[in-house]
């Protein structure tokens, strides 16, 4: 058995403009990286976290990566102590998914430690769960797609099911992440509880024909469906210039653009690397002109997921 591993979780695109906490998908980078160890002790423990500029807590109690940890082996009545190392390689409050990959890539890692007592997909509750402690709410089109890779659909919550998607492999995605912190809570804030069923309707509608569009390559039909009726229109105020940047992403050929996650990261997707790489110096040239710095990825769908990388 190991004593000790290396995992690397990915960022992700939640929402994927119309599909609200039950659609995401799984970037190349950036992403997490988590070293664990087994230790004689029976604590939980993290040793260190980078990359947080100091932010996120040491607290075992307090993070996703040591809380979803000890939910595991909670889950098995194992008193095994850990040691983690927690390497963030990605904004905090970006809407890429930051707390989703640490959890996942804790989970990866104990699990592989104790010799695969679950298959990976069955991680996901507990992946979820460090959601909850994140921003309360346990939702799955993060961590799912950080675990599993791919694009993926959340078809139910209770009972829990989840399945991937297919995308045509010319799909390439494009983010920009100001630099700009948005917290969950705040941008989970803005939303209603309750929508009209017009708009309902036609929400359902560009789900049903985005999941329709990569199933079948039909990029006009991707590009026709990646309207969101119902999160963007509220939460675009939260994000400064917003607007202009949509709207340079899909001037420059962007089959469309929206929100990531909670934000404030802005996704187009587009067809082909060509198209990709002009729609992202598009979208970051409107942060630039306002002094805003961003970081921008250029990425196709990550079909792997969380991965074992020594």
């Amino acid at each position: 058995m190991l004593s000790s591993i290396k995992v690397f979780a990915p960022a992700t695109v939640a929402n994927v403009a119309c599909g609200f906490d039950v659609l995401g998908f799984a970037l190349h980078h950036p992403g997490d990286e988590v070293i664990m160890k087994l230790a004689d002790h029976k604590q939980v423990i993290i040793k260190e976290i980078t990359g947080d500029d100091g932010k996120l807590s040491l607290q075992a109690e307090k993070n996703t990566v040591s809380v979803t940890v000890q939910q595991y082996l909670n889950f098995f009545g194992l008193a095994q102590g850990v040691e983690i190392w927690l390497h963030k390689k990605m904004p905090l409050g970006s809407g890429l998914g930051s707390s989703a990959a640490s959890a996942v890539a804790g989970l990866v890692a104990i699990n592989e430690l104790l010799g695969r007592l679950k298959p990976t997909a069955d991680l996901l509750p507990w992946a979820m769960e460090g959601e909850r402690v994140a921003c309360g709410s346990a939702h799955a089109d993060n961590v799912a797609p950080s675990l599993l890779g791919g694009m993926v659909l959340v078809r139910s919550y209770s009972p829990l099911a989840v399945c991937k998607i297919p995308v045509p492999a010319e799909l390439v995605a494009v983010v920009v992440n100001p630099h700009l912190e948005l917290s969950t809570a705040v941008s989970r804030g803005v939303l209603p509880k309750e929508i009209k069923l017009s708009t309902a309707v036609k929400q359902w509608g560009n789900v049903g024909g985005l999941v329709a569009g990569f199933c079948t390559s039909n990029f006009d039909l991707i590009s026709q469906s990646l309207q969101d009726h119902v999160a963007e229109p509220l939460r675009a105020c939260l994000i400064p210039h917003f607007q202009a940047v949509k709207q340079a992403a899909l001037d420059s050929g962007a089959l469309g653009s929206s929100i990531s996650g909670a934000g404030p990261s802005i996704f187009a997707l587009c067809r082909g690397e060509e198209s990709a790489q002009k729609v992202a110096k598009a979208m970051s040239k409107v942060f630039e002109n306002e002094q805003i710095g961003c970081n921008v990825y250029v990425s196709a769908i990550n079909q792997e997921g969380a991965k074992i990388i020594g």
